[in-house]
């Protein structure tokens, strides 16, 4: 693991993480006690991992385990792996996360809203994929899964969270055999609701494509601003139809997040540059992530 220099956060940072954070694990928690519960389904990732269990120790074992202990053992080894391979800091507010949830789950009062399976499916697995997304935009996660699929992104460069999908569908297969096919079927739905919200709403799955028109003179100086936030682009000579000067085209593929940034940073370099920002879906070989603190 490369030794990366710690740095503290301003505290607007840091406040902006805790209510980030907070939110997301009192969300999560709302939706385990409401939609959930009421369903009777298995949300996915460790968080349905402990609802199963708990589920047989209290079927076949008449044992009942609270959430919150439980939650937190399985959760342990993802985040040694996440404190390993990702980042200190991000496993810090991660395993916080986690804390607040196991503790919201055991505080919250049950909130049953509908008894329609279907709805419960889709809208519970809604608003669990948007919890979710609220930590991916603090650059933490919710623990559990989580921290796989996002050590997969850095480590292989890959969009990990339909492998995470189907975790959890072998999971709930499991849940089929042991307590009944409805639930579990109902179960893949809130889990496959979920994770295509995450996959639209995390930031640094969503990439674009840069195709940038400049002067020879100020390809330079273009080029210049795309290494300064840590990628690299291809040139392609050109000549310009309207006036048949000399132009350069510079490709490039960037997160969505930077494109605003990089634009303005474009336009610095060369005020009459011409950009097209395209919207990119799929990429394979080496793209840069910035690493998780």
């Amino acid at each position: 693991m490369d030794q990366k220099k710690f740095t503290f956060l301003s505290p607007k940072e840091t406040l902006f993480r805790l209510f980030m954070i907070t939110c997301s694990a009192l969300i999560i928690a709302l939706n385990l006690k409401s939609f959930v519960q009421a369903g009777d389904l298995f949300p996915g990732g460790i968080t349905g991992t402990t609802r199963l269990l708990q589920r047989i120790a209290s079927q076949y074992f008449d044992l009942s385990i609270p959430f919150g202990p439980l939650n937190l053992l399985l959760n342990a080894i993802p985040a040694v792996i996440a404190f390993r391979y990702i980042g200190k800091r991000f496993t810090f507010y991660s395993c916080l996360c986690i804390i607040l949830l196991s503790i919201f789950a055991d505080l919250v009062p049950a909130l049953p809203i509908t008894e329609d399976l279907l709805l419960i499916s889709v809208f519970g697995g809604l608003i669990n994929g948007f919890a979710i997304s609220l930590c991916l935009m603090a650059r933490v996660s919710g623990g559990g899964m989580d921290f796989i699929s996002i050590a997969l992104s850095q480590r292989k460069n890959i969009d990990a969270w339909n492998y995470i999908l189907g975790f959890n569908v072998v999971m709930l297969t499991i849940a089929g055999l042991l307590f009944g096919w409805e639930r579990a079927l109902y179960s893949i739905i809130f889990q496959f609701a979920s994770t295509q919200v995450v996959r639209l709403m995390d930031p640094d799955n969503k990439r674009v494509t840069l195709l940038i028109v400049t002067e020879k003179e100020l390809a330079d100086a273009v080029c210049n601003q795309i290494l300064q936030i840590h990628h690299t682009a291809t040139l392609l000579n050109g000549t310009g139809l309207y006036n048949g000067s000399e132009r350069v085209m510079i490709y490039t593929v960037v997160r969505l997040a930077e494109s605003r940034s990089l634009s303005k940073r474009v336009h610095e370099a060369d005020p009459n540059a011409f950009i097209n920002i395209l919207p990119t879906q799929r990429i394979q070989g080496n793209f840069y992530r910035p690493p998780k603190d």
